[in-house]
């Protein structure tokens, strides 16, 4: 079996972040969300791993590498304009031959992993898996229809009238017969060939597409807020690792991890935290829920459940919450009343009352 990675999306729902930097890179507890996919692919047995990326993919291509240190072989695969996921599919035939594959969405978050998704398609080997979650807003995703048996009837994308609220996970299992039914079918009102209308060509083809409702967390990281949940989500299952240094002048309070290089001097951390290598606070109030990346400063100031990117610069500011801050961003000094916000690298904002 192989894995399709879709990482060649422009992350519009993430400006003005994305626009300098890719959003499957953007950090959960100082790891890009794209990462937590790779290991839970490499976890699952699978070691060829085809990545989907747009050809001005740099970034990914430098994060990424070859896969070694995944234990994955990585094969770069350029979609020239987002045409679709069945589109990224056609894309990707000749890296996939005739093998099956797991399809997995770079910016999507499973808690759980995939091992035991990937094992029952290897034994059972439907033409097509899916996974399934309840929403509360099923017409920002694709949805399935279920007869009373269970079994997949229908699937639409991002429907105006839905009828279930079955949202489809971005992890997909095919065998080589999605091959034909991406070739059958044409671009949807959007101008795009969506997978559903694949996997719907294969349900009235008389195909098996077999579904599995998922009960571990599960995220699509598109937007700030969910970013920001996925943040907290991963903190939580945090455990306490101090490799820097911390004065006794501070308090640590529950799991805070401190990298090597990292200082904390005279501030406050309730966990859970995670402070990244060379990081320096000082006299500053961190947390609960907050990822602060390596190289930043954060002095004078207040921050929580939040996510700081990589030599940020925060100073007398706060209280700060649920913000994203880009790579190399200024914030200062600080207002009295809390303020949100979401940052592009390089920015700087004054805050006054």
């Amino acid at each position: 079996m192989k894995a399709l990675v879709l990482a060649g999306g422009s992350g519009t729902r993430l400006r003005p972040l994305t626009h300098s930097s890719a959003k499957q890179l953007v950090p959960v507890a100082n790891k890009p969300v794209l990462f937590y996919g790779l290991e839970s692919i490499a976890e699952a047995g699978i070691t060829e791993v085809g990545l989907i990326v747009n050809p001005e993919a740099q970034e990914i291509r430098a994060a990424v590498g070859d896969g070694e240190r995944f234990s994955l072989n990585v094969t770069y695969l350029v979609q020239e304009a987002p045409l679709g996921l069945a589109h990224a599919v056609r894309v990707a035939r000749d890296f996939l031959g005739d093998d099956d594959f797991v399809m997995y969405l770079g910016d999507n978050f499973v808690v759980s992993g995939i091992t035991d998704l990937v094992d029952a398609f290897r034994a059972e080997r439907p033409d097509a898996g899916i996974l399934l979650t309840k929403v509360s807003d099923p017409t920002a995703f694709g949805v399935a229809e279920l007869n009373t048996e269970g079994h997949v009837v229908a699937l639409e994308e991002k429907p105006a009238h839905p009828r279930s609220d079955l949202a489809l996970v971005g992890v997909y299992l095919f065998t080589p017969a999605v091959h034909e039914a991406v070739a059958a079918i044409t671009p949807s009102a959007r101008g795009e060939l969506e997978i559903t209308d694949a996997l719907q060509w294969l349900i009235d083809h008389g195909r098996t597409v077999r579904s599995t409702h998922i009960t571990g967390y599960w995220k699509d990281t598109g937007n700030a807020s969910d970013m920001l949940e996925v943040n907290r989500s991963v903190l939580d299952t945090l455990a306490a690792r101090v490799e820097g240094t911390v004065d006794a002048a501070s308090e640590l309070i529950g799991p805070v991890v401190v990298e090597a290089g990292a200082m904390v001097i005279r501030s406050r951390v309730e966990g859970p935290v995670a402070i990244g290598a060379g990081t320096v606070v000082q006299d500053s109030r961190i947390g609960p829920h907050t990822s602060i990346g390596p190289a930043c400063t954060v002095a004078d100031s207040s921050i929580r459940y939040s996510i700081v990117l990589n030599n940020a610069r925060i100073e007398g500011a706060g209280p700060l919450c649920s913000c994203l801050i880009g790579r190399y961003a200024t914030v200062a000094p600080a207002a009295t009343a809390p303020h949100c916000l979401i940052l592009g690298d390089h920015s700087e904002v004054w805050l006054s009352p």
